[in-house]
């Protein structure tokens, strides 16, 4: 006798009968698919109907049970298999409960979506069209697409990938790449790539909700340029939402409000959590996970066990491949307020995992992860993989407890700083920071004689490594994201600090002298990131100072004469500083819409000193702010300035220099011209 019958057309409906079984209860679940009774799995609690049922034979299946709680859990677009379900159990005296998905609302800025009331009319509409059509309404109402003239061409079809479903498409006409086969919901990036590799036009969907993936269809669309043909979604006339429903069946069934943890995940509950407190075991987990090089036997037993029992499992791309065989519900997502949206819509998933490349503490998504789950309240809890450092080092058979870490994947980093400095230097690359961009810029800097090793797609059967100097490297074809060890025999090691002046390109351009220009950066008192402007840059030598103190940082070398910031350029090659952003323009207004800065050094003003000082305060009230002045006018200028602005702890020091000079058999000493030197802070209480 069951007490409760699901008909389990969705994932919740699924996720719910799983719940409600493993709390005790006795459940049957309906799928009208083979696909469907693959995803769900018998127990002692729980039996799994396959098979499309008549109205007739639903009363005749109420009837036998004494009467049961029936769920109806079905897609919102089966209309006519949900009102079966209903007028089945009034006939049989049953309890009915429809459970609806929550909606995406379209908003009216969604300029480029045509809404129409079935899928019928959608293909019709099209037929008037041009351009390529993605379809994504699955293949029961295919057939109408294949009306449009030259369909196809035009038509590519997205389908679930059942023997059943592929015959059906194939005898309609849709062969080769114009069929693809996958189970969804997929993610803005799947889509939008989809999209643009067809070059669709168009993208025909429904209104399926959160858990169906309209919004992520919606955003791919408007990134890819194709009009989405929206088919309206069914009217709802009675039901409540899945979070609703679950209260509901706590109440009636006296269960826990959200699906229990079974006693062998409660043990589990005293690993290396995140925040966790004793008592907490009933509370949601999430464990971050790092799956080594994504193939299963690169994982630690740890880390796969970790998948095998979670509810669901979140990550992207193809970090989720090798978990497919096991069933459970994926969300392909790499940004954390997805992520955690997906666990809050789903509160009957208990114990969540998710999947990231390498090892959790080597530049992986772990660290903004673990904010924002425990915002959500949820315990953390983290399980290291194997790097991939540590992989491609074993691989090329070398130690990496010297390298140099880095990487440009989505960040900012002074990645020939890195190389100008250690003999070997790791990095991931992704996006525009690929090979490519790599081998132009080390060249750039005459970094020609440094080997490059590339790894892509680590351990996996196609893995490469490849080995090259960045001019035999360069026009290559590498994957988007791979990992690369660069070699430099040339390292320098350690940080520059006054350089002699005649290591300079010169020109006509002033130079701020060696020692001068020491004491200069000193009074600054910099940090590795800061971010600093030089204003009168000249020929750039504080600038080049500056950034070898600010490897994590950024200098703005900010000079009015072009000719001088030709040779700002040469000397950032030639000293191979990447950090240094030459702008040209007169001080203050070339700086005005440049970032915030934290340090600033004057050598030049151009009669413009009070205006400088006063748009540094205004972007930063506690800017430290250095000037050097030699002639008397700009002396008594920057003294009247330090008193009258808001500025605090104001030191003045004069200082002259002396170099021998060899005449003949004697060396004289040759004195250059005092430089005073003023150091202030900012002082917004002034």
């Amino acid at each position: 006798m069951k007490q409760i019958i699901v008909f389990a057309g969705t994932t919740e409906g699924r996720l719910l009968s799983e719940w409600l079984s493993g709390e005790g209860l006795s459940v049957l679940v309906c799928v009208a698919t083979e696909y469907g009774s693959l995803l769900m799995k018998e127990g002692e609690n729980l039996e799994v109907r396959k098979g499309r049922l008549s109205r007739e034979e639903m009363v005749h299946l109420f009837g036998k049970e004494e009467p049961p709680l029936v769920l109806d859990a079905t897609h919102p677009y089966a209309v006519e298999v949900s009102g079966n379900i209903r007028t089945a159990c009034e006939s049989a005296g049953c309890e009915y409960l429809r459970l609806i998905r929550s909606a995406d609302p379209i908003h009216e800025q969604e300029n480029d979506c045509v809404a129409v009331e079935s899928v019928k009319e959608a293909a019709d509409r099209l037929a008037e069209t041009k351009g390529r059509i993605l379809v994504t309404t699955g293949s029961k109402e295919l057939h109408y697409f294949t009306e449009i003239p030259d369909y196809q061409e035009r038509v590519y079809a997205r389908v679930l990938a059942t023997p059943e479903v592929v015959a059906h498409c194939k005898e309609l006409g849709f062969l080769g790449q114009h069929l693809i086969c996958m189970q969804g919901p997929f993610s803005r990036e799947m889509n939008a790539a989809m999209l643009r590799q067809f070059d669709a036009s168009w993208l025909v969907t429904k209104e399926s909700g959160k858990e169906g993936g309209f919004s992520e269809k919606l955003a791919a669309a408007r990134e890819a340029g194709a009009r989405v043909v929206l088919v309206g979604r069914p009217l709802e006339e009675e039901g409540v939402s899945v979070e609703e429903g679950i209260e509901f069946l706590r109440e009636r069934f006296s269960l826990e409000t959200y699906p229990k943890l079974s006693a062998e995940r409660q043990e589990e509950n005293t690993g290396n959590q995140v925040g966790a407190n004793p008592g907490e075991e009933t509370k949601k987990k999430v464990i971050l996970a790092g799956i080594g090089m994504g193939t299963a036997d690169t994982m630690t037993k740890e880390v796969w066990e970790a998948f095998q029992k979670a509810d669901c499992i979140l990550g992207a791309g193809r970090m989720l491949e090798s978990f497919r065989g096991l069933g459970k519900p994926m969300l392909d997502a790499y940004v954390p307020e997805k992520m955690t949206a997906y666990v809050r819509e789903h509160p009957e998933y208990r114990r969540i995992a998710v999947a990231l490349s390498g090892d959790v503490g080597f530049y992986s998504g772990a660290k903004r992860l673990i904010g924002a789950f425990e915002q959500e309240g949820i315990l953390v809890e983290l399980m290291p993989g194997i790097s991939s450092v540590a992989y491609l080092c074993s691989r090329l058979g070398i130690a990496w407890e010297d390298v140099k870490l880095m990487s440009i994947h989505g960040r900012k980093g002074n990645l020939i700083e890195a190389v100008r400095e250690n003999l070997r230097t790791f990095t991931l690359l992704g996006g525009k920071d690929n090979v490519e961009a790599l081998c132009r810029e080390l060249l750039y800097y005459g970094m020609d004689q440094v080997i490059i090793y590339v790894g892509e797609r680590l351990h996996y059967p196609e893995e490469r490594i490849t080995k090259g100097t960045p001019a035999e490297l360069q026009g290559q074809a590498f994957d988007g994201l791979c990992a690369a060890l660069i070699e430099n025999p040339d390292y320098q090691g350690g940080m520059s600090s006054c350089i002699p002046d005649e290591e300079f390109v010169r020109g006509k351009a002033p130079m701020t002298k060696s020692e001068i220009r020491c004491l200069c950066v000193a009074k600054l008192g910099l940090q590795r990131d800061s971010l600093v402007y030089d204003i009168g840059a000249g020929t750039g030598s504080v600038s080049v100072e500056m950034a070898f103190q600010v490897p994590e940082g950024t200098v703005w070398a900010i000079e009015k004469e072009e000719e001088a910031a030709k040779l700002i350029r040469e000397n950032c090659r030639k000293f191979q500083v990447s950090n240094i952003e030459v702008v040209e323009g007169m001080a203050p207004e070339a700086f005005l819409d440049l970032s915030v800065p934290t340090h600033a050094f004057i050598g030049g003003s151009s009669g413009n000193l009070r205006e400088i000082l006063e748009l540094l305060l205004k972007k930063n009230p506690k800017i430290r702010v250095v000037i050097s002045a030699v002639t008397l006018e700009t002396i008594g200028e920057t003294v009247q300035c330090l008193k009258e602005l808001p500025f605090a702890g104001t030191e003045a020091v004069q200082v002259q220099t002396s170099k021998a000079k060899t005449l003949g058999r004697y060396q004289l000493m040759m004195g250059q011209n005092p430089v005073y030197i003023f150091t202030a802070d900012g002082n917004a209480d002034k």
